[in-house]
């Protein structure tokens, strides 16, 4: 399945971008003050680690429905280690917790199978190609 996602820059703002993706309209990235930036929406770090967050909740969660377990919720933590990333190394720690879910079994398995989403799968075992070209864009009409 191929998907395009527009990013242009804001008028009027040092680095801010507004993202177009399938009719979301107020999806933004910025750069932190400290990096010279306004920090008026999460940096590109943040979208990273937040994916790997929400996929591994909405794999959890629709494994525990197809088994109907008594899952209420789910609360998770990315905890954020860069110092290495110059290094080639940038560590994510994940904290779940599965709300309803007492039987410590049903908890090892929900975390077992967070591993398999499809973001911590492509984060942690496949190759990601990026090509990258300048474009020339024709005149608004």
């Amino acid at each position: 399945m191929k998907k395009t996602i527009e990013v242009v820059s804001e008028r009027n703002h040092i680095y801010r971008q507004r993202v177009e993706l399938d009719g979301f309209d107020d999806l933004f990235v910025d750069v932190p003050e400290a990096y010279g930036g306004e920090g008026t929406a999460p940096d590109p770090h943040d979208y990273f680690d937040l994916s790997l967050g929400a996929c591994k909740a909405i794999t959890s969660k629709m494994y525990a429905r197809r088994k109907k377990w008594p899952l209420t919720g789910i609360s998770v933590t990315v905890n954020r280690d860069d110092s290495q990333e110059r290094h080639g190394t940038y560590r994510l720690d994940v904290a779940m917790t599965f709300h309803g879910i007492e039987d410590p079994e049903q908890r090892a398995r929900l975390e077992e199978i967070s591993h398999k989403c499809p973001i911590h799968r492509l984060m942690t075992t496949s190759t990601v190609e990026v090509t990258t070209r300048t474009v020339e864009r024709t005149a608004e009409a």
